[in-house]
């Protein structure tokens, strides 16, 4: 029986299931889960107080005010399991720390940037600016996207690939930011869908001896998220805002550049594609059609046309929009480890865990909203509709 566990862990990428790198990797998720969990009860009368919610207007679903601050928490959770995981020192992590302190502190940028547009309003230019400002401080550390590993176009000369990768990676970087800001319109969607793409990641990354780094970010990252969404799920008590899917974005587009899925030039592309095709496509098909519309500045125009609120009109039902697009999200991602070359054994482990852990936080908010029912506690937002 050892000896089968033991096989079935290296086929996940885990050398050694008692060791002190997949510890690590373990302690990591559950600190970001947990506190993140545990956090957010505790942030939601304080946001409510000081203001930080969204009003119901006739683009959102909440009937009263929101509290928006579930982007903190989110970062919260996901910076004090780093520090948990910086304390036990894998030692991998140090050969790279400049480019995770360059995630970690355009994250923090980026935090405080779309907090403060949730709260006050910020132009886009400005969300613009600060987002071009962090994908700068990516691209001097190293961390690009090279434009001659992109499959299907003819390698460039150096003096050319430099300024091409540049321009690559800001729109990857960028690009995606802004692709998982526009997917959170309905109650668990985005937290879903930036889980399955953070889990999809690691175990990929945890494929390679040298990916330490991106495993323990995503790790933090799909914790604090699951923990978040405890809270999110129809009907939620807390929106995550701008500060929240914003991080969310722009971390995962980062760790993708760290190498985490890097074995061949076209699966290195292919694979961060394949998982996040949910948002890219959304936010394509909106721009495309915001176009042909006329408009001028596509993003600044918001309107009902995502994939989020096709689906809901189509279900009624946000539960079962969320649980659409995370299933779907989940295809996407398990699609990109085969693309990969992931064996189907890790493949299948993966699919079953993800969607187990998604199910089950869910049933949890669904009993905890039963059980506020019972208390004759009116709940902070719409009521699923069945």
């Amino acid at each position: 029986m050892l000896e089968t566990l033991q096989g079935l862990a290296a086929d996940l990428g885990i050398a050694d299931p008692f060791g002190r790198g997949f510890l690590s990797v373990i302690l990591t998720f559950f600190t970001a889960l947990v506190f993140t969990w545990m956090f957010i009860p505790r942030l939601l009368n304080f946001a409510l107080e000081k203001g930080w919610a969204d009003q119901p207007n006739e683009r959102r679903l909440n009937v009263r005010p929101l509290p928006n601050a579930g982007g903190l928490a989110i970062f919260a959770g996901f910076v004090v399991s780093l520090v948990v995981a910086w304390a036990m020192r894998p030692i991998i992590i140090q050969d790279v720390s400049i480019q995770v302190l360059a995630i970690l502190l355009g994250g923090s940028w980026l935090v405080l940037v779309g907090f403060i547009d949730d709260q006050f309003g910020l132009s886009p230019l400005v969300r613009l600016l600060v987002q071009t400002l962090a994908s700068a401080l990516l691209m001097v550390n190293g961390l690009m996207i090279d434009f001659n590993a992109i499959p299907f176009f003819s390698v460039v000369p150096d003096h050319f690939n430099g300024p091409l990768s540049a321009l690559v990676t800001w729109l990857w970087v960028v690009g995606l930011t802004n692709a998982v800001n526009l997917l959170d319109g309905v109650d668990g969607v985005v937290g879903g869908v930036a889980f399955v793409a953070s889990m999809v990641l690691l175990v990929t990354a945890a494929q390679f001896p040298d990916r330490a780094a991106a495993v323990i970010l995503l790790a933090g990252l799909a914790g604090a998220t699951l923990g978040y969404l405890r809270h999110n799920f129809n009907p939620s008590h807390i929106i995550m805002g701008d500060a929240g899917s914003t991080l969310l974005g722009f971390t995962l587009a980062s760790v993708s550049l760290l190498g985490t899925v890097k074995a061949t030039a076209s699966a290195s592309v292919l694979l961060p594609l394949l998982v996040l095709a949910l948002p890219i496509m959304d936010t394509t098909q909106v721009v495309v059609g915001r176009l042909a519309r006329g408009i001028r500045n596509p993003l600044a125009h918001p309107d009902k046309t995502h994939i989020h609120h096709r689906v809901l009109a189509r279900t009624a039902s946000a539960r079962k929009t969320a649980l659409t697009l995370w299933a779907l999200a989940l295809c996407f991602g398990l699609l990109g480890m085969a693309a990969q070359g992931v064996e189907p054994v890790p493949i299948v482990v993966t699919g079953l865990g993800i969607a187990g852990l998604l199910v089950a936080v869910a049933y949890s908010r669904v009993l905890a909203h039963r059980r506020e029912l019972d208390t004759h506690q009116p709940p902070t937002h719409q009521e699923d509709q069945r």
